[in-house]
């Protein structure tokens, strides 16, 4: 026998309650994965390795390789780094979906964490598929270039101020020192 609903009641959500929060930031993890391989999908498409074109006077569109990690460390380990830097995005964004299940209703966090995952997932995938990280976003003074980067590292950088944001707020369930 179907079950009785009041008149006005909302349908039944088809996940349970508490996974609701849970789905929404695996998606906006998942919007940063296909934002991340669409924007590296066009740099590749249309720029040469090593093909750089000023766009402003402090940035430039570039197609680089790194295979290395964040401004290029270890990029010349010898092929090592490939799987070093694989194995530790994967414990990585394992752990962080533990957390995002976990602490799924703490708003600031879980988004942070969110845009984290789906940046250490967007580069993940670069790695695995070519060995190396499309990099494209060059900004410069001068002649003074910071290390290109991308929309996956954006995503990161943001995701770990907002985390350092959060660490901040005082928390409602502890005590504060003082």
């Amino acid at each position: 026998m179907p079950e009785q609903r009041s008149e006005g009641a909302p349908p039944p959500h088809p996940l349970p309650r508490g996974e609701r929060g849970y789905t929404r930031w695996l998606g906006i993890s998942f919007l940063v994965i296909v934002l991340d391989q669409l924007s590296k999908a066009w740099i590749t498409g249309h720029f040469a390795h090593g093909e750089s074109v000023r766009v402003a006077e402090v940035f430039n569109l570039v197609l680089a390789h790194n295979t290395g990690a964040a401004f290029s460390f270890l990029n010349d380990a010898g092929g090592m780094q490939r799987w070093l830097f694989t194995a530790i995005a994967i414990v990585a964004s394992a752990w962080m979906v533990w957390l995002l299940r976990k602490h799924r209703a703490q708003m600031l966090f879980a988004f942070a964490l969110s845009m984290i995952l789906g940046g250490a997932l967007g580069n993940l995938i670069d790695r695995v598929s070519y060995g190396y990280v499309v990099d494209f976003l060059s900004f410069h003074w001068d002649e003074h270039y910071f290390p290109a980067f991308n929309l996956a590292d954006s995503a990161i950088t943001c995701g770990a101020f907002l985390l350092i944001l959060d660490s901040f707020k005082e928390k409602k369930h502890g005590t504060v020192a003082g």
